[in-house]
């Protein structure tokens, strides 16, 4: 069972989501709060597996919490909002996020979108995808990038990915967004193969 805490400062909203969540069979709701200091405090002594984050939240604002969430503990932080410009997205992925989802997906997104979080998959909806772009404006892959997706690529987890290069599992995650962004996907396995049809990664052997 993957362990959900849910923050957002709308509890309309949060039953929302704990009947989706919860509706799924394999997710539970262990908690809920409205605020970034609160989901802090929580995820250190509820330890889910994912925190599912709000964004624009009064004090302690969602970036920012996740920043101390990746921190401070092992849960994957989803973010989950109403908003997509560029500094939002980017002041997330910085701050560890391993998901960035929009408030207007639909049900099947999001409860896949978590539980590829609680694997270490990251994942981009694709209006967010489109919008990195304008803020990735670098053609082709970094060498960096190419050594991470090309470790997707054998299969490796994010985690597997972090001790094989000897980086945490959070630079790791900012790699693979970039990578998505550039390659216009939103999930791993497309990445590879549309990279490998670009000719950015060798051929798998």
């Amino acid at each position: 069972m993957i362990r959900v805490l849910l923050v957002d400062d709308h509890p309309v909203v949060r039953y929302g989501l704990r009947t989706i969540l919860e509706a799924a069979g394999d997710l539970t709701v262990v908690g809920e709060c409205g605020s970034g200091a609160d989901a802090v405090r929580l995820a250190g002594s509820l330890t889910p597996d994912v925190v599912l984050m709000d964004l624009k939240m009064p004090g302690l604002d969602g970036a920012a919490a996740t920043a101390q969430v990746v921190a401070s503990t092992d849960c994957r932080v989803v973010v989950l909002t109403t908003f997509d410009t560029d500094g939002d997205i980017l002041r997330a992925i910085e701050a560890g996020a391993t998901a960035y989802l929009l408030k207007d997906a639909p049900s099947v997104e999001l409860v896949e979108a978590v539980r590829a979080a609680a694997r270490g998959e990251t994942v981009l909806a694709s209006p967010v995808a489109t919008k990195l772009v304008s803020a990735v404006q670098r053609p082709g892959l970094s060498a960096r990038e190419a050594e991470v997706l090309g470790l997707v690529a054998r299969g490796m987890s994010n985690g597997a990915i972090s001790g094989e290069l000897s980086v945490s599992e959070a630079t790791v995650k900012s790699h693979l967004l970039h990578v998505f962004a550039k390659l216009g996907v939103s999930d791993r396995t497309a990445a590879v193969t549309v990279a490998l049809s670009r000719g950015w990664l060798p051929p798998l052997s």
